[in-house]
């Protein structure tokens, strides 16, 4: 299992798909989406044949489904959905179109697709990231050149606007000056709101909102002013019993969970680590009236806790992994009234699950990611010590079962699992055609297509929506 500093997970995690970045490369902490799509009978990925490089890519689910959009970098490689980063990791959808960020050789910029074709939709501002939906309007990170990194918005005229220079004019970096940037990240719906954090130059990495019309954006609360310019840093956004909730660091105690309601009223829900500062809380998942977490109380490690919201309660569920550290819990997703995870005790990432009568392991695989509801059961890569690491599944009735053996190496792991189409797809090698998209409908397994053909890789980024 990957791990990445919290700071990093935003951009990352703000894919709308389990078949997103997050889920390929095995990533921990990721939770929610920023819209939904599930009536889609299409979905648009980033995959690479042997002519065009990275690009942009449209699948149904079956071998003719599944062909090129359009090359966009006829030079290179596009990267479709990349939000700046060298992996695709961002696709939003809004009133018909797929919004994403591609590089057609002059810099990512932000473009869409109806799934036929692919459009500019303004040159004006690069690297847009943080890709998310408020009403009719897509909101953004992006940089014009000239304010900095800063929040934008386009909507359905296809108007694209910065909704407001949050941290106005320049600061010195290597002694030229340049814009000065808020960097807005972990952009979150909240009441209809858009929460997110932000750097004005003043307050240092606070807590903002903004109703998204012109020229609104306001500071919620400078929650570490115990320096001029210091950062609290609020990241992991997520919405439970009315309330937004987050890591955050207020200058005393470290980052702990912190929360914020309609009315503006900020406040740390309880310290977890009193002892040495950080409990870094992550992976924040809406269970059984309750928000479960990983964070470290500084005597037992990263653990599963949870919350119900009133203040200093955070209690510790389980600890999972007693004699050598953190059980580092990860991969939060509900499946027949338990909530299931990778949890590390002895053998690596192995599957748990907790519920009204416990917290258990799950048979005895190991190396497990990528956990997804599809069918009455829930599937995952997994390895039994025998075979490497493969497609897996346990049903409301019991132990994890082997789907198929399709590579039977860890080389082969599937990953980016997501449904569409009453199917599950996913990214495999099978050791003969390279690392390419298949699908399962829970009886039988095969390859969709052979993107690349040969013993190249088609390497399907399947970066589409839920």
């Amino acid at each position: 299992m990957m791990h990445l500093d919290e700071s990093l997970m935003g951009p990352l995690c703000k894919v709308t798909s389990a078949l997103a970045l997050a889920s390929a490369l095995g990533l921990a902490g990721c939770g929610g989406g920023a819209s939904s799509a599930s009536s889609l009978s299409i979905m648009l990925l980033a995959a690479k044949d042997a002519a065009t490089g990275f690009e942009l890519w449209k699948t149904d689910g079956t071998a003719n489904g599944t062909s090129l959009v359009k090359d966009i970098n006829p030079a290179g490689s596009s990267f479709p959905g990349a939000g700046g980063t060298p992996f695709p990791s961002e696709f939003a959808f809004v009133n018909g179109f797929w919004f994403f960020s591609a590089d057609d050789g002059t810099g990512p910029k932000l473009w869409k697709s109806d799934g036929t074709q692919a459009m500019l939709v303004t040159a004006a501002v690069s690297s847009p990231r943080e890709l998310t939906v408020l009403g009719n309007a897509l909101y953004f990170s992006a940089d014009d050149g000239v304010s900095g990194r800063e929040l934008w918005k386009t909507d359905v005229t296809g108007s694209t606007v910065q909704v407001k220079d949050i941290a106005p004019g320049t600061v010195s970096i290597g002694g030229i000056q340049v814009p000065r940037s808020s960097s807005p990240t972990g952009l979150t719906v909240f009441n209809n709101t858009l929460y997110f954090s932000a750097d004005d130059g003043v307050n240092g990495v606070e807590l903002w909102k903004s109703d998204g019309t012109l020229g609104n954006a306001v500071l919620v609360k400078d929650i570490n002013n115990t320096a001029p310019g210091a950062s609290s840093s609020p990241s992991g956004f997520t919405v439970f019993n009315n309330e937004l909730y987050f890591s955050a660091d207020g200058g005393t105690a470290g980052f702990e969970l912190w929360k914020t309601d309609v009315t503006g009223s900020t406040v740390r829900v309880t310290d977890i680590n009193p002892l040495i500062g950080d409990s870094s809380p992550s992976g924040f998942t809406v269970f059984n009236n309750a928000l479960y977490f990983s964070a470290d109380d500084g005597m037992n490690g990263f653990e599963l806790w949870k919350t119900n919201g009133t203040p200093g309660n955070a209690v510790l569920v389980k600890d999972i992994n007693p004699l050598i550290g953190d059980s580092s819990p990860s991969g939060f997703t509900v499946f027949n009234n338990a909530l299931y995870f990778s949890a590390d005790r002895a053998a690596g990432a192995e599957l748990w699950k907790t519920d009204v009568a416990g917290t258990v392991r799950v048979g005895a695989v190991s190396l497990v990611s990528g956990l997804t509801v599809f069918n009455n059961a829930l599937y995952f890569s997994a390895s039994d010590g025998v075979a490497g690491v493969e497609l897996w599944k346990t049903d409301v009735a019991g132990s994890p079962v082997q789907v198929k053996g399709i590579n039977n190496t860890t080389l082969g792991a599937p990953n980016a699992l997501t449904v569409l189409n009453n199917a599950l797809l996913f990214s495999a090698d099978d050791g003969m055609t390279g690392r390419e998209l298949w699908r399962t409908d829970g009886s039988g397994t095969m390859r969709v297509k052979d993107i690349c053909p040969g013993s190249c890789d088609g390497l399907p980024v399947l970066v589409i929506l839920p």
